[in-house]
């Protein structure tokens, strides 16, 4: 990084940290976000905007922000005291305690860890001290909510879903239920929201969103420097024969074309190698078509190209979340939680905090299971 890159950092950094002093979190929180724009890799920066969503009450934003720090600096102990503090405001007590026993193996005599997991420890009142957890299958209308929904009625003809429904009525813990996906979608019908939203999600990057190197490369450039590159190709002009890629790519996916879709975005990806969109497409397809390795990779290769070259947070968002969504499908919920935390890290999704809660739910309801 640059001297000059480093000292607005600094300059932003203390700028946010004035403006957590004075409680104008919403403040602290953007300048944070500037800085990090510039120091993606900065464990501190990250920390700090955690303790300013934290105090802003955005807490599953905080989480994917301790997240973060942990991830980039393993080793420190207060990336584990911000995420043990924004589990407890979540009310994730079991998991906070753990979390701040984990930070107190790095440093044991750490004052904030100890009064963490003392306080997450006397909120757990269940049995063996385990955390309370309401039983979403004990609701008296569960199944007029089940056969109103087209994809939970259809799973109501098969006897050994209705099977799974009793049991989980009577017991929520007697089922080594989440290595079914069909509960997992239950829930997200039970909670309100359809969690696959296959449709939504395979074609939520086509036509309507806007060009990454549009909306995320810097603003600032001057008018006398464009007026002096007149007869060049501005830097975030969209490339219009990846353009036209995209948008052939975009109705061989409607016509369910997914092969054909995946060449003509890989050809778009070959003329504008730095534009996410088309990457992020590609993994929509992956998905659609159930190569959920191949979408998760390919998420992959559109959040390090995006960090790269500081693409829009929402596309970056976007592929962390369906890189998440593809863990989910593979049953791999911890990796899914870690994904979609780190995609609220970025653009906070009403969506996603929702598919948030339901996988924590799968998670702590599975682990009580053994």
């Amino acid at each position: 990084m640059s001297s000059e890159n480093q000292k607005k950092v600094n300059d932003l950094k203390s700028e946010g940290n004035k403006a957590l002093e004075t409680s104008d979190f919403e403040e602290a929180i953007k300048k944070y976000t500037e800085a990090i724009a510039l120091d993606p890799e900065n464990h501190v920066l990250y920390s700090n905007r955690s303790a300013a969503l934290t105090k802003a009450a955005r807490y599953l934003e905080a989480l994917g922000d301790a997240d973060k720090t942990i991830e980039i600096k393993p080793d420190w102990a207060k990336g584990f005291s911000r995420k043990g503090t924004a589990l407890c405001y979540l009310n994730r007590y079991e998991e906070a305690a753990s979390v701040f026993m984990e930070g107190l193996k790095i440093d044991p005599e750490n004052a904030q860890l100890k009064n963490g997991l003392e306080d997450a420890q006397s909120k757990l009142s269940g049995p063996s001290g385990s955390q309370p957890l309401g039983n979403p299958f004990a609701a008296p209308d569960i199944m007029q909510r089940l056969e109103a929904n087209p994809k939970t009625r259809e799973y109501l003809k098969q006897p050994d879903y209705r099977m799974m429904i009793q049991l989980l009525q009577q017991n929520p813990n007697s089922l080594q239920s989440f290595q079914d996906p069909r509960i997992i979608q239950t829930l997200g019908v039970l909670l309100g929201f359809d969690l696959e939203q296959k449709q939504a999600d395979a074609s939520e990057d086509k036509d309507t969103e806007a060009m990454p190197e549009q909306t995320s490369m810097p603003s600032q450039r001057s008018n006398s420097n464009s007026q002096n590159h007149s007869n060049s190709v501005p830097e975030n002009q969209p490339n219009s024969q990846a353009q036209e890629e995209k948008l052939k790519g975009n109705e061989a996916y409607k016509k369910k074309d997914f092969d054909t879709a995946i060449v003509h975005y890989d050809k778009a990806i070959e003329l504008d190698p730095k534009d996410i969109t088309f990457r992020n497409n590609k993994a929509a397809v992956y998905f659609e078509m159930k190569e959920y390795d191949k979408c998760i990779e390919t998420s992959e290769e559109a959040i390090n190209i995006g960090r790269e070259n500081r693409a829009d947070y929402t596309l970056i968002a976007k592929a962390l979340a369906r890189a998440g969504k593809a863990f989910m499908k593979k049953e791999d919920n911890e990796s899914a939680l870690r994904y979609l935390n780190k995609s609220l890290s970025e653009h906070r999704n009403p969506e996603i905090q929702k598919i948030v809660q339901v996988v924590s739910l799968a998670i702590r309801l599975k682990k009580r299971t053994y």
